[in-house]
């Protein structure tokens, strides 16, 4: 069954649109995780602190995948300013993920998609390469990029050296936890974000990997319903399990192959 055929049988607009709640929701998911981990840092209980920062990384991907398909129910400035913040939390530009996630999507799985390379690797292959990954990220972007992710892309960059050079002088231990973490969770991202929801999968690129159980959806956030995401990109992540659930009705012969 094709692509096309999929998106004729499965009711989906519907889910592009959401409430004040599901908006307030999706763009204030990663408020909690952050307030907590960084009280605990600030305490010195660093360890205590490490899966509430795991759950921040987790929630702020959700938000800004979600910002890279204008689904976070906030204008242009808003979104924007959303891929900003967490640029900046996140030790990485955002604008830089998301050119290359974008192409990703268009060219799923083949040799012009960087951020799908890893897919192609072992397990282990995908954690090794993870920091090869984030360089290449923003060397694609440079490289081919049209001035305005080129602009953005800098920006962010300038404003994470200058934000880690005052954390790193001033010696916040906190915020130095953080950095720390969160650099870590980027290097990883070539195995989280790709290798477990697309590999093996080359024969039919657009049929990546989900979740189904309740317990490991809500545990990751719903972000594994990949193979919902890849059929339908513009549906937000909030509206997934309800997407997963049509396509589950109308297409019960569609084989999901499974992430985890």
């Amino acid at each position: 069954m094709t692509h096309d055929e999929i998106l004729k049988k499965v009711a989906w607009k519907d889910l592009r649109k959401l409430t004040l709640k599901e908006m307030l929701i999706e763009n204030n998911l990663t408020i909690p995780w952050a307030l907590i981990s960084w009280t605990l840092a600030w305490y010195g209980y660093y360890w205590i602190a490490l899966p509430f920062s795991g759950f921040f990384f987790l929630t702020a991907l959700r938000q800004v995948h979600n910002g890279f398909h204008n689904s976070l129910g906030t204008n242009k400035f808003l979104t924007w300013l959303s891929l900003y913040l967490n640029s900046i939390l996140m030790v990485v530009s955002i604008h830089a993920v998301k050119f290359n996630h974008l192409r990703h999507h268009k060219y799923c799985l083949t040799e012009k998609d960087q951020e799908g390379k890893s897919a192609h690797m072992t397990w282990y292959g995908a954690i090794l390469y993870g920091p090869i990954h984030i360089f290449k990220i923003h060397q694609i972007t440079w490289k081919i990029g049209n001035k305005k992710y080129r602009r953005n892309m800098l920006l962010k960059l300038v404003s994470i050296c200058i934000a880690v050079t005052l954390v790193f002088y001033l010696e916040i231990h906190w915020l130095m936890y953080h950095m720390i973490v969160m650099l870590i969770g980027e290097f990883l991202m070539s195995f989280f974000a790709v290798w477990t929801v697309h590999h093996d999968t080359h024969d039919n690129p657009e049929f990546a990997r989900t979740q189904r159980g309740g317990w490991k959806n809500k545990l990751t956030f719903s972000m594994f319903y990949h193979l919902e995401h890849h059929l339908f990109p513009a549906v937000p992540t909030i509206k997934l399990p309800v997407l997963a659930k049509r396509i589950d009705d109308a297409l019960p012969e569609l084989e999901k192959k499974q992430t985890f």
